[in-house]
């Protein structure tokens, strides 16, 4: 028995497991923050874990520089495009919500592998990607408090998630993981910090508390899901990541007194039900991103 369980939690899918509750931590700073522009959250979040990554690229003697220049410039910039949105849906909308069109990532990094992993989508991923679209329409039927165009930035936010997943990919046994990180962090760190010098408003009191618990939870998710993405297949891991809606429910009903109406939740399901089928029926399509 013991073995078995050996077996099925893995390394990779330990490290995916902790990244999924440290990102759901970290969405609740940024709740906490959100009377906070959304440039300063992305500088301090990705401030404070420079400084981290720095630390702990110094105690594991990496060169901070990499080799991979170009590939990890895309990644610090798909990363900080899509993290300034998400954070902006995040404090603009239920956090169930924000964190549901999020996963739809994994569709887009699917879609994505086919140009630049060279994969190939089977006819029936097609239905997959449709039942989550669907489900997408059905939590915007019902929750008219979210508009369009908010329901367009997390999309957006998704897509490029995407693009800066398939970079940590293809950067597999090339790069060290904290290098990785380090770069998405700092990019992040500088673009957050050019963008707030014209919005900018001081944090006071408990701020500089959620703040500081803000970067380190970063750190420590950014780390795991690395880690994760470089050990495992990504079929395998990459369905835990659904935690992160139960815990987005749970948090924002505990911490902000969230609610959801009935086909609100349908909706969600059917997000993330078409997501884990793609994931489950058709593991082959992304067996080049291992």
């Amino acid at each position: 028995m013991k073995e078995k369980f050996s077996n099925l939690i893995t390394p990779g899918v330990k490290h995916m497991l902790l990244a999924t509750f440290w990102f759901a931590l970290m969405n609740v700073m940024v709740k906490n923050l959100a009377h906070l522009p959304t440039s300063e959250l992305v500088f301090f979040r990705c401030g404070v874990a420079t400084c981290i990554g720095f630390i702990a690229l110094h105690r594991a003697k990496v060169d901070w520089l990499g080799s991979n220049r170009t590939l990890l410039l895309l990644r610090g910039l798909f990363g900080t495009i899509a993290l300034y949105a998400f954070f902006y849906t995040v404090q603009h909308m239920p956090l169930g919500t924000a964190v549901t069109l999020q996963y739809l990532s994994l569709i887009f990094t699917t879609i994505f592998a086919i140009f630049l992993l060279n994969e190939h989508v089977r006819p029936i991923q097609w239905l997959w990607f449709a039942i989550s679209f669907c489900g997408i329409l059905v939590i915007k039927g019902v929750d008219t408090g979210i508009s369009w165009e908010l329901l367009g930035v997390g999309i957006f936010s998704a897509v490029f998630s995407a693009l800066a997943y398939n970079m940590v990919r293809s950067m597999r046994e090339k790069e060290h993981p904290l290098v990785v990180v380090l770069h998405f962090q700092l990019l992040g760190a500088i673009v957050g910090g050019i963008v707030s010098v014209f919005n900018w408003k001081q944090p006071v009191g408990m701020d500089w508390i959620w703040i500081l618990l803000l970067g380190i939870l970063t750190q420590l998710g950014q780390e795991n899901l690395t880690r994760s993405l470089q050990l495992e297949n990504m079929a395998k891991v990459t369905i835990l990541n659904y935690l992160g809606v139960g815990y987005a429910i749970l948090f924002g009903w505990m911490f902000f007194h969230e609610t959801h109406v009935f086909m609100e939740f349908i909706g969600m399901l059917l997000v993330v039900a078409g997501i884990v089928l793609n994931l489950i029926t058709t593991p082959k399509v992304i067996k080049n991103l291992k």
